[in-house]
């Protein structure tokens, strides 16, 4: 099973691949368990076991696969609903989440729907991943004061936000704002040696032991040694519903962090990833992170790009990478003791303000009106309203604005002329001296490209005044394909045409567009003679027809 995506094993790559990402995990892996609200031991078993699966399983051979910002903010939603409806019961409930998240992925990568999870406009991706990224840097403002978090997200934080503020802990908010000093201003040159995280978290901690008593800071205390234990299932009849719309959501952000992720490992390596495969990877990963009571995950962009730049080519380096994270839980547990909450509070800020699309929202005013008020609408709605809400409605609003422009543009494409000196239709020079013989008795009504239901207005307008010709011509030769109310609009021309005693001939060489045309009956209409492959053959036709009806009434 793990044979062909061994086979590009680089050992010293891989190996340092798996170490340097690992280092880079820690730090990160802490402050999201503690940001979410499952304990710091939660955010690093979860690293441990996403990460392993999902490397041994997954589609990607370089990929790194962690508890995400992003990931950790819909976490950290789900626990606070459940803890504050079933405090008995809402841990084990929202684990219980996390595996139905990862039972969806499953789902979604054995229906082969990969292609499909990141099919949506770029400026509601924007939104949704920078509203979560504004989520993650509120609700770790009252934790980076030195306070705990609040209940009520994040207008519970808002709202605790002035009293917080009153009453300052100083000694925390150094500490916190010295971690963020050392994130934003740690040289890019020494970023590639060493992550910055890691030097934050050891430099602040050990100031703060130096300065600080232990009372005067909030730490995370000692690590619980040893396997994390399993976590039954359990879910309650009266929660079903808003346990699996969460893992729905949950198992959702999770498929699209991590395809995004894997497109840019795949620009990195040139190298294609397996969406299906991956979602099952993750899935199955996920599932057994929530089953041992730890965070989920998704792929992680930081550490996936840096495992590839030192060198990793294989799922060997993830396989590394999350033992020596168990190595460090199970043997070096105890020092994270001391490790300030305010440390972690700046790191969880600083992933924060990453997650923000700044290229994107930098330029948003300058490349469209309507992709800037998309993003800008989705992340407020993400932040204030509901994630789901948001991409629901970034989405529809989006596919209604292309809708339109494609209208506007398809409908430039259905074309009538009786004139053969308009140009607007692509005939032959003797095509268009037959279409002058006609003089002005026929009607060409050409069509070209995918025709969807926004042009039927468009093919109605056109063939309003069907009663002033002779003949119709319907040349759909250009028409790869239509869907129904396009068959239904075309039905109705010709019905117009018939019931104006004007003959009809048909164009349509192509096969798919005419298979359409006879699950909708339209070619019923039309006789097997009037039926053309070619252009001239049907202005032979229509010509000879003009002229023997005038001919008839010249003599009758």
């Amino acid at each position: 099973m793990f044979g062909s995506r061994f086979k590009d094993i680089n050992f010293k790559g891989d190996i340092f691949g798996g170490v340097t990402t690992a280092i880079i995990s820690l730090p990160l892996a802490l402050a999201f368990g503690v940001a979410s609200g499952a304990g710091a031991e939660a955010g690093l078993w979860g690293a441990i076991m996403v990460g392993l699966f999902a490397s041994l399983f997954g589609g990607s051979n370089t990929l790194i696969s962690e508890p995400t910002g992003p990931m950790t903010v819909i976490m950290t939603a789900v626990l606070t609903s459940m803890m504050a409806k079933y405090p008995e019961t809402g841990m084990a409930m929202t684990f219980t989440v996390v595996m139905m998240a990862g039972a969806f992925q499953i789902l979604l990568g054995t229906l082969k729907m990969g292609k499909y999870v990141t099919l949506m406009p770029y400026s509601v991706i924007s939104g949704f991943m920078s509203g979560i990224g504004v989520i993650l840097i509120i609700l770790q403002l009252l934790p980076l004061l030195g306070h705990a978090a609040p209940t009520g997200g994040v207008l519970g934080t808002l709202s605790a936000l002035p009293e917080t503020i009153s009453n300052l802990k100083f000694n925390e908010l150094f500490l916190g704002l010295l971690t963020l000093g050392i994130l934003f201003l740690f040289p890019k040159k020494y970023r590639k040696y060493v992550p910055a995280q890691l030097v934050a978290l050891v430099a602040v901690t050990l100031l703060s032991v130096m300065l600080f008593d232990t009372e005067d800071i909030r730490r995370i205390g000692e690590i619980p040694a040893g396997l994390p234990s399993l976590v039954a299932p359990h879910i309650d009849p009266n929660m079903f519903v808003e346990m699996v719309i969460d893992a729905l959501v949950l198992g959702t952000l999770g498929c699209i962090d991590t395809l995004l992720t894997a497109v840019i490992g795949d620009s990195l390596t040139r190298k294609e990833h397996d969406s299906d495969k991956e979602l099952r990877g993750q899935g199955l990963a996920n599932m057994i992170s929530g089953l041992f009571g730890a965070l989920p995950g998704a792929g992680a962009t930081m550490g996936t790009v840096t495992n590839i730049q030192v060198g990793a080519r294989s799922p060997l380096s993830g396989v590394v990478r999350a033992l020596v994270l168990a190595l460090v839980v199970l043997v070096a547990g105890g020092l994270t003791e001391p490790i300030p909450m305010a440390v972690l509070a700046g790191i969880a800020v600083y992933v924060g303000f990453n997650i923000l699309d700044w290229s994107f929202i930098q330029r948003a005013h300058k490349v469209s009106f309507s992709g800037m008020a998309i993003m800008y609408g989705v992340m407020l709605l993400t932040v204030f309203v509901d994630l789901i809400v948001a991409v629901g409605l970034g989405v529809f609003v989006s596919n209604i604005m292309i809708i339109e422009r494609l209208s506007r543009e398809q409908a430039r494409q259905v074309k009538a002329i009786s004139d053969a000196d308009e140009d607007d239709v692509p005939l032959t020079d003797s095509e268009r001296g037959l279409l002058d013989r006609a003089n002005g008795r026929v009607l060409f009504f050409y069509l070209s490209g995918p025709m969807i239901f926004s042009v039927s207005k468009a093919i109605s307008r056109q063939h309003t005044s069907i009663s002033d010709y002779d003949v119709m011509i319907l040349d759909l030769t250009d028409v790869p394909m239509l869907d129904v109310t396009v068959g239904l609009a075309l039905e109705n021309a010709i019905k117009d045409a018939l019931d104006a005693r004007c003959e009809v001939y048909l164009l349509c060489p192509n096969q798919r567009t005419r298979e359409q045309l006879e699950k909708f009956h339209v070619i019923d209409l039309v006789p097997d003679n009037n039926m053309y492959q070619f252009r001239y053959e049907a202005l032979n036709a229509a010509v000879a027809h003009v002229e023997s009806d005038h001919y008839q009434r010249m003599t009758a």
